[in-house]
């Protein structure tokens, strides 16, 4: 009797432990994929890389490009006026009109005013993902799925 309970308990302890194994090799397998995907952090580009990625997907990279979204839309990185409305109000010191954003310098610096005022962070950190949905979507637009496509598009052209 002694022996058949030892044995029943060491097979209980046996799956158990196996059991253990198992989700610890589980969990080792999905710590690997997740440093494989970046270890849960964005990767991080230079600005300059970003602009240009955006600039490319909004508008060829032309410098002169047609207005877009039924004319709603100017300029290099296909700015609207309330997006420019919001970046002169977060740093007035920019200046100018909205018909300046057809000017790339110009137009650059209203996306920079653009990106402090809603994702600071993002912007600091040079996370392309989220400036470009933001760009894209408008402040909540890293959350938005509609800007998913985007970002893929914009993702296609960094270095």
């Amino acid at each position: 009797m002694k022996g058949a309970f030892a044995r029943n308990v060491f097979a209980r302890v046996a799956r158990v432990r196996g059991r253990t194994w198992a989700k610890l090799a589980a969990a080792a397998s999905l710590l690997v994929l997740w440093s494989i995907a970046g270890g849960g952090h964005r990767r991080s580009w230079p600005r300059a890389d970003i602009l240009d990625a955006i600039r490319f997907v909004e508008s060829s990279g032309r410098e002169r490009p047609p207005d877009g979204d039924g004319g709603k839309a100017i300029g290099p990185y296909q700015i609207w006026q309330i997006y420019w409305q919001d970046a002169i109000a977060a740093e007035p010191s920019i200046g100018g009109s909205y018909e300046d954003c057809r000017d790339r310098d110009y137009a650059e610096r209203v996306v920079a005013a653009y990106m402090r005022r809603w994702v600071p962070e993002a912007w600091n950190a040079g996370d392309a993902e989220v400036i470009a949905r933001v760009h894209n979507g408008g402040p909540r637009g890293f959350e938005n799925p509609k800007t998913d496509r985007y970002w893929d598009k914009v993702r296609s052209r960094l270095p």
